[in-house]
């Protein structure tokens, strides 16, 4: 039953239109492979027999002629959204055996459109990391390996259970969550299609929050067409979320393979950072060739802040993590330390629940909201926040969209960064602007490396032109042809 697995979301899809085979043969294909991919640590938790009673269910609706958008399609979820009766974590320990007794406005809409839940996807610890090794699951293992190495791969953070799954077949698309980049770099390390839309655009409610006025839903998926008929379905208005915004969701599939001739690409200059490798440079280069192919015009442009980006969202993501945190503490669900009194309480609980890097935000983020500092820090970034994003604004009167590579580097070894904080920051130098701004961006598979492991192109767009953005991340896809698979080793 491989073959059902290596299937696209469109092929599946049309395959269950079809009647080629059901949803419960597909399903068990994949309940399958999840089981023997156990290696990867992709899920934290399996749930092979309500996947089959989801798939049973769906094959009865289409034989009524029933079917929705997704009807059949096995996905995996992210154990950041809450979905009813399942456990979810966040990657936490804090959160315990917690099952949530609602479900999150994103899942909903999935299984309302007839989608199949296989699992929960593992995840740094409350979406903090960049490598997926702040996990209290453990760190997944990139399916990815460097030619002639047998070194474990990152498959990137936070999102690296959603990226993983897709890339190793494990799954026929995910969901997952982008604060700073948590959706793209996780997407380039593993040669797989990853958008963030715009702020608003999916809603948060049923998400465990990080970082509120950063956070965004969007899909992982094999191609841009998966990747559009995902964020079709998770995306809509929702009233029970303050952020979201009240507008129509177009099918995004349909903006996939129209052509892009005619638009204006921009280059950003201050995107060319000194000891970028030459591989970085030159897919960036070959990428900026292609869509000149595609009949657009080449622009260079400036975001003069960008520098400033990622002190100013370690600021900012860290402050709201402090604030949204504060309420794990022992007291109405998950993990509980008693102690002698109250203090004693609260201080066990989020000492023993929480792990090195969350509680190292945690203390960044109290410390610039601290009386003395909160203007200095805060206030300051929130400034240069407002600067970043009247960059996009000046760049977006000349030119379509924007094109930048998706991270400074292809996947590494597991720990090789897990000491260095700093560096493991860098990881989100290209992406962190674009959640600061609020703005869809996409990473698309553009190439591999001399070490044969993929590389990412990010495509940026307006607010709400995530049609433009499908459009040129499809023509970048095509021109790429991007066929690489990782080797099957595990």
């Amino acid at each position: 039953m491989s073959e059902l697995t290596a299937l696209t979301l469109k092929a599946a899809l049309d395959g269950l239109a079809s009647k080629s085979f059901s949803s419960a043969e597909l399903t068990q294909a994949h309940v399958e492979a999840v089981e023997a991919a156990r290696a990867l640590n992709a899920y934290v938790l399996e749930t092979p027999e309500q996947a089959l009673a989801m798939a049973r269910a769906s094959d009865e609706r289409r034989a009524r002629g029933e079917a929705g958008r997704l009807d059949g399609a096995p996905l995996g979820i992210k154990d950041l959204f809450c979905t009813e009766g399942v456990r979810a974590t966040a990657g936490s320990k804090i959160l315990g055996n917690f099952q949530p007794t609602y479900e999150s406005t994103v899942t909903a809409n999935l299984w309302r459109d007839g989608a199949v839940m296989l699992g929960k996807l593992n995840m740094d610890e409350f979406a903090m990391g960049s490598s997926n090794e702040t996990s209290a699951f453990g760190p997944v293992v990139n399916p990815w390996r460097a030619k002639g190495g047998n070194a474990q791969l990152t498959p990137g953070g936070s999102s690296g259970g959603s990226a993983a799954a897709v890339a190793a077949e494990l799954c026929l698309g995910a969901t997952a969550t982008d604060t700073g980049g948590s959706i793209r770099q996780p997407a380039a390390f593993t040669g797989t299609v990853g958008i963030k839309p715009t702020y608003g655009r999916c809603s948060r409610w049923g998400i465990v929050a990080f970082a509120s006025s950063l956070d965004q839903a969007g899909p992982i998926a094999r191609t841009v067409e998966d990747a559009a008929i995902l964020l079709t379905s998770m995306a809509g208005h929702d009233p029970k979320d303050s952020t979201s915004l009240p507008v129509e969701t177009p099918d995004f599939a349909s903006f996939v393979g129209k052509s892009v001739k005619g638009l204006r690409i921009g280059v950003p200059k201050e995107y060319r950072v000194d000891g970028m490798p030459p591989e970085i440079d030159a897919i960036w280069e070959q990428g900026i060739a292609w869509l000149k192919e595609a009949g657009c015009e080449i622009v260079e442009v400036s975001l003069p802040h960008t520098k400033y980006a990622l002190p100013a969202y370690y600021i900012v993501a860290p402050a709201e993590a402090s604030s949204n945190l504060a309420r794990y503490d022992g007291m109405r669900y998950g993990l509980r330390v008693d102690g002698a009194n109250l203090t004693e309480t609260y201080e066990g609980t989020r000492a023993a629940g929480f792990g090195a890097e969350v509680k190292r935000r945690i203390l960044i983020g109290t410390y610039v909201l601290s009386a003395g500092y909160y203007d200095a820090y805060y206030l300051k970034a929130l400034k240069v926040r407002r600067r970043i994003a009247d960059d996009f604004d000046r760049a977006f009167e000349k030119v379509d969209a924007l094109l930048t590579p998706t991270a400074p580097s292809a996947a590494f070894s597991l720990g090789d960064k897990a000491d260095d904080p700093v560096a493991m920051y860098l990881n989100d130098i290209f992406t962190v602007t674009v959640n600061l701004a609020g703005l869809p961006g996409i990473s698309v598979p553009a190439g591999t490396d001399a070490a044969g492991l993929p590389l990412g192109l990010q495509l940026i767009g307006r607010a709400l032109d995530e049609a433009t953005v499908f459009s040129l991340a499809g023509a970048v896809e095509k021109a790429a042809n991007f066929r690489a698979k990782p080797a099957k080793w595990w």
